[in-house]
């Protein structure tokens, strides 16, 4: 891409040259198995996230070892040994890998792979002890896209007091944005965004049984929210939510650097 734009300030080509390259840079096929979006990140600020389900281990890798070569990294969701063994053994020697074992996630990454800290600063609440696997789903996710990442499980509304100094804590840290997670009757989220000025990202679990099973009783508890600033997204949705908590906070993290670098120019005149 920069060598595109190198050319198009020195002239050598058009700008309707430099639209047509960019435009091709931004798709990268794999045979007939996938379609790698290689400028999303660039684009949009979300890195190229690959889902293992429902893809051979074999598929997986292929996808790996393309998106490593060209973006110095690659992540894998919902992953299981078998993924992971498979991806072990074809990454280059040079190579890191990084898994969390609850999330199911994988991050592999080249040897000049340089992680950016934005200065975002995200918060996540875990409900129950059940939930974690889901928040550390997002809680992956912020800390692959630049951010500071606070967590707090098994604080939620059975045993409420133990809710509170973590929570008093987040404010204190001036967090952008809280990812609070459960499951059951999904009531922490509406707690917390009650109490506070910072955006909730709701995540019901798939965690319950019986009438409202399977994540629905809290996703439509969640919905149902009184409190405003509170926003849901799909049942078990950790990297979604750790997405948009991502997304939020670096967007706040960018006016923050902006404003103190005016301050700082402002105090030199």
């Amino acid at each position: 891409m920069r060598e595109v734009l190198e050319k198009l300030t020195r002239g050598q080509i058009s700008v309707e040259q430099a639209e047509e390259i960019l435009k091709v840079l931004t798709i990268e096929e794999i045979g007939n198995l996938a379609r790698l979006d290689v400028s999303r990140e660039f684009r949009k600020g979300v890195p190229e996230i690959v889902i293992a389900e429902g893809k051979t281990p074999e598929d997986v890798v292929s996808i790996v070892l393309a998106t490593l070569s060209r973006q110095g990294r690659a992540i894998v969701s919902r992953t299981n040994e078998q993924y992971i063994e498979a991806v072990k053994k074809a990454i280059p020697r040079d190579a890191t890998l990084e898994g969390n074992e609850k999330a199911r996630i994988l991050a592999i990454k080249s040897k000049d792979f340089v992680a950016r800290r934005t200065g975002g600063k995200v918060a996540i609440l875990g409900a129950g002890t059940s939930d974690i696997p889901v928040a550390e789903e997002a809680k992956v996710i912020a800390e692959e896209m630049g951010c500071e990442v606070t967590t707090a499980y098994d604080v939620g509304v059975a045993g409420i007091h133990r809710l509170f100094l973590p929570l008093k804590e987040m404010v204190k840290k001036d967090v952008d944005v809280i990812v609070a997670v459960a499951g059951r009757e999904g009531a922490l989220p509406s707690v917390v965004a009650g109490l506070v000025d910072v955006p909730i990202i709701a995540v019901p679990t798939a965690f319950g049984y019986g009438f409202g099973a399977k994540g629905v009783s809290a996703l439509m508890a969640m919905l149902q929210a009184c409190p405003l600033g509170l926003a849901v997204v799909n049942i078990d949705g950790g990297v979604p939510a750790g997405t948009m908590a991502a997304l939020i906070a670096n967007r706040a993290a960018k006016f923050r650097t902006s404003n103190k670098n005016k301050s700082a120019r402002t105090s030199r005149i």
